[in-house]
């Protein structure tokens, strides 16, 4: 069991055959923190007005939420798009969980992060709605074929792809968008006093420094399976969890304040007590 300062999830997608509840649900269940921030798309409303989806995972989900509030651990709820319903009770609390538009987290070493999921800050969405509505629609046929394409990988014992997050960075639009989204983002994070920002809303896990101002984007629970973490020392981290493992699952650190970036990854599907690995690390200027 891992002890945290912090956990930031965000882009769940509960409500939605995308979202990987199970994966979740084992990331919480070896993971606590001192505060949890649920920033955004938790509950994906667009999705729940067309067809209810809500089998027992993603109920299982909600009920391991509100258990760390009612034990103690502070839970912070900041609405995005897909529960944008959520906003209309901003200021109030549920099951000792507080639903907030934004937040502001000091880290361990005295660095406040400004916490938003970043869809007000989205052109599309607030200028072209009808456009993110549509590319939801897309999205959501793209990841139909993606569970299928990964039932296959299982059999033939690999590890999980994401089609979608292959696609974002093989499309220069797509990659542009999101470029663009992260500077918008720092941009607002500075004007507010901040020396950093987490933010969820572009589904693509991040930590990296744009004009010498902290970016964090801690991901999603359909694709990329990861959550943004901060230790009792102040350090970040991206923790991936792309397994429910029977001992101690396989994860992905992206270190802010070290000299090496590590990638572990299984080359084949694990078995209880045995995880083959392969490490690959790259060097990194020490971001402070």
């Amino acid at each position: 069991m891992e002890h945290y300062r912090a956990i930031w999830i965000s882009d769940v997608h509960l409500g939605t055959p995308g979202c990987q509840a199970k994966f979740l649900l084992d990331f919480l269940k070896h993971n606590e923190s001192d505060t949890l921030y649920l920033v955004g798309d938790i509950i994906d409303g667009w999705r729940l007005k067309k067809s209810i989806y809500w089998p027992q995972s993603h109920n299982d989900v909600v009920q391991k939420i509100l258990r760390k509030a009612r034990k103690g651990t502070e839970v912070v709820y900041v609405p995005g798009n897909h529960d944008e319903s959520i906003r209309q009770f901003l200021g109030l609390s549920f099951g000792e969980i507080k639903v907030v538009p934004e937040a502001i987290h000091t880290t361990a070493d005295g660095r406040k992060l400004w916490i938003t999921h970043g869809d007000l800050f989205d052109g599309v969405m607030q200028y072209a709605k009808w456009l993110a509505y549509v590319g939801d629609n897309l999205y959501s046929l793209i990841l139909y074929f993606n569970r299928y394409l990964n039932l296959l990988r299982v059999r033939m014992g690999m590890q999980y792809w994401s089609l979608s997050q292959y696609l974002k960075h093989q499309v220069k639009n797509a990659v542009s968008y999101i470029a663009d989204f992260e500077m918008i983002m720092a941009r607002e994070a500075r004007l507010r006093g901040c020396q950093g920002v987490v933010c969820g809303h572009i589904h693509k896990a991040e930590i990296r420094m744009i004009d010498n101002l902290l970016y964090c984007n801690d991901g999603d629970w359909v694709e990329s399976l990861t959550a943004l973490v901060e230790t009792h020392e102040g350090e970040l981290k991206i923790v991936h969890w792309p397994r429910i493992l029977d001992d101690k699952p396989v994860i992905e650190e992206v270190t802010v304040e070290q000299m090496s970036l590590s990638i572990s990854f299984p080359s084949r599907v694990p078995s209880p007590g045995l995880m083959a690995q392969s490490t690959i690390t790259h060097s990194m200027e020490t971001i402070t």
